[in-house]
């Protein structure tokens, strides 16, 4: 992906999650996800998956702060975030972008689990969809986006393939965008 492409995603993915839309990330901009996934997916804002759920929100976010140095008002502004993000992306190559996915890893099970509403283990397209439109992504989009993430075209979606889409969505090998 070219710089430019990869500038513009990650403004893109800023913008989206500025739920308050200050110009900075925070922590309650990440948070913001999670009653409306919870709507989302029907379940109630104290149950137990919500609570696993919420106790993992602050890990995307720290992620990143640490890999910024740690803004010391606790936000980060869009110039600083897509700096950071590009030099991940961009100069650090695949292997940086994963060490920081990876600790984040809590919360995508959360959403995971979530997401599994027949416990299965894996996720089809009508409980992948459930989330992406709680976000804000249209149904039609979230169509597009499950046949790219299901590389192996049976209809399911397994934790592998989820977690192999994140990359390869961030370094431009997927054009869905997982965010309304």
């Amino acid at each position: 992906m070219s710089a430019p492409a990869a500038s513009e995603r990650l403004k893109k993915g800023f913008d989206r999650w500025d739920f308050d839309g200050n110009g900075a990330l925070d922590r309650a901009d990440f948070e913001e996800e999670r009653p409306r996934i919870a709507e989302g997916v029907e379940k109630e804002a104290g149950s137990a998956d919500i609570q696993r759920l919420r106790d993992t929100y602050g890990a995307p976010f720290d992620a990143i702060q640490q890999e910024a140095g740690g803004a010391s008002d606790g936000s980060l502004a869009d110039e600083h975030f897509i700096r950071v993000t590009e030099n991940l992306i961009l100069e650090q190559g695949e292997g940086s972008f994963n060490r920081v996915l990876g600790k984040t890893m809590s919360n995508v099970q959360a959403k995971w689990g979530l997401c599994d509403k027949n416990t299965d283990g894996e996720i089809n397209a009508d409980e992948f969809a459930t989330v992406l439109t709680a976000l804000g992504m249209s149904k039609a989009a979230a169509a597009v986006a499950f046949n790219q993430v299901d590389t192996d075209g049976n209809g399911e979606l397994s934790i592998d393939e989820a977690l192999t889409a994140v990359p390869d969505l961030q370094f431009g090998r997927l054009l869905a965008e997982l965010r309304g």
